[in-house]
């Protein structure tokens, strides 16, 4: 499949912004004295809501219409399930291999940022923080790069999804941003070397994008479209299940989280109604 040069980089141009959000959480942490919990729970469950519906009612029915006009009715919906499954193991693999010292996804609070390291002084102590906030920018890397694929492969599809999951990826990247500077911040005292490394864990999904195109670009006949759609259906609704809403509920009301998820289902719904 063939796309003109203007659609590959706005979809590039998508999948920058939202891997870059783990910049704006960075900033946050500098700069805001204490995080809107409730503001952030809701958010992460609209982030959820977008991704789901759009994973369910959007993204997999692409992918089963694509692979049955290939393979026909029964073998299409076959290959468009096992993908959706597929997808969802890749990721749960990637978040099996990858070791965690702690939750690379857990919120900090910038209040954190305050307790300057005075604190920890330990030269051990400061250690450990940096290698955490180390590890968990290599963590979150790693995770960035289906992601990353994610987006990129949708906006080339139907710019409309594109920007909704782009715009879901990056409200998820901002508390992964706050996880990598604040341990970071908090062992160097250095705002510039936690921005930088929260900046290049978000780097990884561009990168993700551009690796997984060139890979696939030869392959991309309708029959492969619609196994990789199948794939990124399946990675989006881990992602909301695994990471968002428990996120979401651990920093927040339980019905905050939820009113958020139904709001994103919501607002999905009305712009594939509006827009398509």
């Amino acid at each position: 499949m063939n796309y003109d040069t203007g659609t590959i980089l706005f979809a590039f141009g998508l999948t920058v912004f939202a891997g870059l959000a783990t910049g704006v959480g960075s900033l946050m942490a500098f700069y805001t004295k204490k995080t809107n919990k409730k503001f952030l729970s809701a958010a992460l469950g609209f982030s959820a809501g977008v991704m789901i519906y759009v994973s369910l009612i959007e993204v997999f029915v692409k992918a089963r219409d694509s692979l049955e006009a290939v393979h026909g009715e029964s073998l299409g919906y076959l290959y468009a399930t096992l993908s959706f499954f597929g997808g969802i193991f890749i990721i749960a693999l990637i978040d099996k291999l990858v070791p965690k010292a702690e939750n690379p996804h857990e919120l900090k609070d910038p209040s954190e940022m305050e307790e300057l390291p005075q604190q920890e002084k330990d030269a051990h102590e400061s250690h450990q923080l940096l290698r955490m906030g180390l590890f968990s920018a290599l963590a979150i890397a790693i995770h960035n790069f289906p992601e990353g694929l994610a987006t990129f492969i949708a906006a080339l599809e139907d710019p409309t999804m594109g920007v909704s999951i782009a715009i879901a990826i990056a409200i998820h990247n901002i508390p992964e941003g706050i996880a990598v500077s604040v341990p970071i911040f908090y062992a160097t005292g250095s705002r510039r070397k936690a921005f930088k490394f929260s900046f290049l864990s978000g780097l990884s999904e561009p990168i993700g994008a551009i690796i997984g195109y060139f890979l696939l670009r030869s392959f991309l006949s309708d029959s492969m479209f619609g196994i990789v759609f199948g794939m990124v259906a399946g990675i989006m609704v881990y992602i909301s299940l695994d990471e968002l809403l428990p996120t979401a509920e651990k920093y927040g009301e339980h019905h905050i989280a939820i009113y958020g998820l139904i709001s994103g289902m919501m607002v999905m719904a009305a712009s594939l109604v509006l827009f398509s």
